[in-house]
């Protein structure tokens, strides 16, 4: 049920942190994964490393967004997995001050790419006859989260679930799959400057209930699980992977 043996993945912002772990798990089930992601030569190092096809791009320029699907259609086949996993913030003002160039920053690369990709993508899962689209989301697009100002970023990902139920509900009749996972806060590249203040780090621990550190690692599981069989009723949801944050 978990095996994705011969199908073909596209992972975006998967040259570092969950996009990393995301192409490697999907290779370890079996998928041939495209990675695409701005650094090229992480790029060619991940790809060695699972025996995937690397993809430089810059998701923020859309244009390029259908090139992608043509190059991974034109070496690997036609793809049926697509886990959007790039993403940013573009600014750390607060919601008054946001620039403007900042919050279309934002959008463009969070949820337009995304958006794009999935148009781009639907007429070669259509043919094939199903597919899963898997994009991810964050918890900053559920709740807001005192003391991190991201406006922009929690609309972008709350964009996100939006734009899942409403794909999944148009494109059921193809039995193509749409759905988003909200991580919580885990450890990567981004996030180790919280990990590495205590003050940050304590404030961390008492608003997560389950008693660890998150990873990129304990993310992928749900990723899996939702591109493949295991999830076939699975479809216009939003799971969320968060430690307990948002339960309390």
């Amino acid at each position: 049920m978990f095996g994705l043996d011969g199908r073909v993945a596209i992972v975006t912002g998967a040259s570092s942190g969950l996009g990393t772990a995301v192409a490697q798990a999907l290779a370890s089930a079996g998928a041939r994964v495209a990675v695409v992601a701005r650094r090229r030569d992480r790029l060619i190092e991940i790809a060695e490393r699972i025996d995937g096809v690397p993809i430089a791009c810059d998701l923020s320029d859309l244009d390029r967004v259908g090139d992608i699907v043509s190059e991974v259609a034109e070496t690997l086949g036609p793809p049926e997995i697509v886990v959007n996993a790039a993403g940013s913030m573009f600014t750390e003002e607060r919601a008054e001050s946001e620039p403007v160039d900042a919050i279309r920053h934002t959008m463009e690369l969070n949820l337009m790419a995304p958006f794009l990709l999935a148009q781009n993508v639907f007429p070669h899962m259509r043919a094939i006859g199903r597919g899963s689209i898997v994009n991810i989301s964050s918890i900053s697009g559920r709740v807001g989260i005192p003391g991190i100002p991201q406006a922009s970023y929690a609309a972008s990902k709350a964009g996100l679930s939006g734009l899942t139920a409403e794909l999944a509900v148009q494109w059921a009749r193809h039995s193509i799959r749409v759905n988003t996972v909200a991580p919580g806060f885990f450890r990567s590249e981004i996030t180790s400057p919280l990990y590495e203040s205590e003050r940050a780090a304590e404030y961390l621990r008492r608003n997560t209930p389950l008693p660890m550190q998150g990873s990129a690692d304990d993310i992928v599981g749900a990723v899996v699980w939702l591109a493949g069989d295991a999830a076939a009723y699975v479809t216009g949801q939003t799971i969320v992977v968060d430690g307990g944050w948002t339960a309390r």
